[in-house]
């Protein structure tokens, strides 16, 4: 069973999945790394969950204001032995929630195209294209999405 944990971005176990996250994606995006690190920072972030089964940490998300009625979703991560268990949905689930009741009305994100399996669990999940969005405006490898929650 996966147990939820609403915390922020000192949590030990986010900062661990984090570096996992970060390992993948400089594989991933190989030269474009240092330009997505920049908006990646997890030092400041208040809304992070982590996802639990028994006592390991098995996956984890973060949100942030991006505008008064927009939040976005950071660094959604499941390693990949853990992945097609649903365990990103209840994750995505928990922080639109979360966001439902800090009162935003959208959830924004960018991912990767070199991130198909994300692209699909957004999609799954009722997130649509949109234009990309700032810091990724002409960006070709990134993917922006976005679902109202209101």
């Amino acid at each position: 069973m996966i147990k939820i944990k609403r915390t922020d971005s000192a949590d030990k176990h986010f900062q661990e999945l984090v570096k996992e996250l970060d390992r993948d994606l400089a594989i991933r995006d190989g030269d474009e790394t240092l330009f997505y690190a920049q908006s990646n920072k997890i030092a400041a972030l208040k809304h992070v969950v982590v996802a639990f089964e028994e006592e390991a940490a098995v996956g984890c998300a973060a949100i942030k204001e991006y505008s008064v009625d927009t939040i976005e979703v950071k660094r959604m991560y499941v390693p990949e032995t853990k992945r097609g268990r649903g365990i990103a949905t209840i994750i995505l689930s928990e922080l639109e929630k979360w966001a439902k009741e800090l009162s935003f009305a959208k959830c924004i994100l960018e991912t990767g195209k070199k991130q198909p399996e994300a692209i699909a669990l957004y999609k799954k999940n009722g997130y649509k294209l949109i234009p990309n969005y700032g810091q990724y405006e002409n960006v070709s490898n990134s993917v922006c999405l976005e679902k109202k929650i209101s």
